[in-house]
């Protein structure tokens, strides 16, 4: 089927649609990446050390000295007394004394450790704020595989977006002069920048 005018406006705006919260929030994050080193950082950290009562030890006593999630007990415990939510999810290790659990989050890192033997919580929760969390969006840190797919899907969106917007450029380039020039220009300034000013 012909790549017609009316197809090439259709998919540019169906991309633009897609892509356009997606494109804004790379295009924000990407000048606070930029610009990461003056950006005054946000960081609050939680710790917490308490006891663990023994009913609770008792899941984790029997454990086996692998990685497995925390026993579904063991983080209704955590929720109800501490407030500290463990997703089912995530592997910990036990090592017959010590269950350690980390789980790092978009502008966060949060860990716990509870020592059977003595009975011993630790935790520490650590928030970077609001501008970590996009940053970190940005970048795909910690984010799951959901919005590993996400950024692949507006990644694609950004491409059509691209390309069909290049094949209008070239289907009404007759109309407007400055077309290639300019286009020649954003094409040239980045070149020239890696060239000559990047070592």
């Amino acid at each position: 089927m012909r790549f017609s005018l009316g197809t090439a406006r259709q998919w540019h705006w169906i991309s633009a649609a897609v892509s356009l919260v997606g494109m804004l929030l790379f295009a924000v994050t990407g000048i606070t990446l930029n610009h990461a080193a003056v950006i005054p950082a946000s960081i609050s950290i939680t710790t917490i050390e308490g006891d663990v009562p023994d009913s609770v030890l008792t899941h984790l006593q029997n454990l086996p000295m692998a990685e497995m999630p925390a026993p579904q007990p063991v983080r209704q415990w955590l929720a109800r007394e501490h407030s500290i939510s463990v997703p089912a999810d995530v592997a910990g290790e036990f090592d017959g004394m010590e269950f350690y659990l980390a789980w790092p989050g978009p502008g966060a890192d949060r860990w716990l450790a509870i020592n059977v033997d003595e009975g011993a919580l630790l935790y520490e929760g650590t928030e970077r704020g609001w501008i970590a969390y996009f940053n970190d969006l940005h970048k795909g840190r910690n984010t799951g595989q959901v919005w590993f797919v996400f950024i692949d899907v507006i990644a694609i969106a950004m491409i059509v977006f691209t390309l069909t917007g290049l094949w209008l450029l070239v289907k009404q380039a007759s109309h407007k002069q400055s077309t290639w020039p300019v286009t020649a220009l954003g094409l040239l300034i980045p070149v020239v920048i890696a060239l000559v000013f990047i070592h």
